[in-house]
């Protein structure tokens, strides 16, 4: 009898061997939006997770962090451990200069959740559109209106071209909005679509934060991402005091895909924003103003 595994993928782990960017990244500078995973005995997957990781673990990406001249991340907590918070508690709770958090947070979240996460450095709560799959939260008004009592902010994960289904809603919330990896933009279909033009009338709010983070995550192609480009630098030059940065490190779900050196993603930066004054508010203003780090 022949048993099938219902096991998920495990993911193609990052390059171990990160380049030394090119750029110099100004002092202070942070990583909006990375994913740790382990050490797996004491944080298994959950079982409606799209895939399992091999550790990846906060030494590592603090090590990652200085070979690309960071100062510190925000770690966004991943579908691999659904709505279970315990994994970035003891994150944050660990490594308080190093990491902020972006949470995942249980359907029925109390109060008192909040408030402890928030003492530990967690200042957005992450839900998804109806396109993804897994383990996630969906937008709920309830769990938005107790976060807004903190200050935090809403990051919201479209996909395809749904923001144009999820924009008008999402302004409507009492809370900053930061929209995850170019708002998932198709970007084969460039900046004339209609999706393109529903992002940037939300960044015309002054309410809404867009990453340029996870460029994989819009194209089904290789490094360096080239329909991606034309879509970051009309961002940058529609609404640069609306747009952070992140590595996406480790770059899960790239199965089959060739994995980039993170030092080559951040270069793209450069090439997206090429004035070093746009880089340094993207890189060191913005994540203080939407995360609180220290200067």
């Amino acid at each position: 009898m022949t048993t099938v595994s219902t096991q998920p993928p495990l993911t193609q782990p990052p390059d171990p061997y990160p380049k030394r960017p090119q750029v110099q990244a100004p002092a202070g500078a942070i990583d909006c939006h990375i994913h740790l995973f382990g050490p797996a005995d004491r944080h298994p997957f959950h079982p409606g997770s799209r895939y399992t990781s091999a550790d990846a673990l906060p030494e590592t990406n603090i090590a990652l962090q200085d070979t690309l001249g960071l100062a510190g991340a925000v770690v966004v907590s991943g579908g691999g451990y659904g709505q279970d918070t315990s994994h970035l508690e003891e994150v944050l709770e660990r490594f308080p200069q190093r990491f902020r958090g972006v949470a995942l947070l249980p359907d029925d979240v109390t109060r008192e959740h909040v408030a402890r996460l928030d003492r530990l450095g967690v200042r957005g709560a992450r839900f998804v559109s109806a396109g993804h799959q897994g383990a996630l939260p969906r937008l709920s008004r309830r769990v938005v209106d107790l976060v807004a009592d903190y200050g935090w902010h809403v990051q919201f994960y479209p996909h395809g071209e749904d923001l144009l289904q999820n924009a008008d809603d999402l302004l409507a919330l009492p809370t900053p909005v930061v929209l995850d990896h170019f708002a998932a933009i198709p970007a084969a279909d460039g900046t004339a679509q209609p999706a393109f033009q529903c992002l940037q009338r939300m960044l015309d709010s002054g309410r809404v934060w867009v990453k340029l983070s996870g460029p994989m995550r819009c194209t089904p192609g290789d490094y360096p991402y080239a329909p991606v480009t034309p879509i970051a630098q009309a961002l940058v030059r529609h609404a640069p005091q609306r747009l952070l940065w992140g590595s996406d490190w480790p770059h899960v779900n790239m199965n089959g895909r060739r994995m980039p050196n993170d030092g080559d993603l951040f270069d793209l930066l450069a090439e997206w924003a090429p004035d070093a004054e746009t880089r340094r508010a993207i890189l060191v203003d913005h994540p203080r103003t939407v995360y609180g780090f220290q200067p």
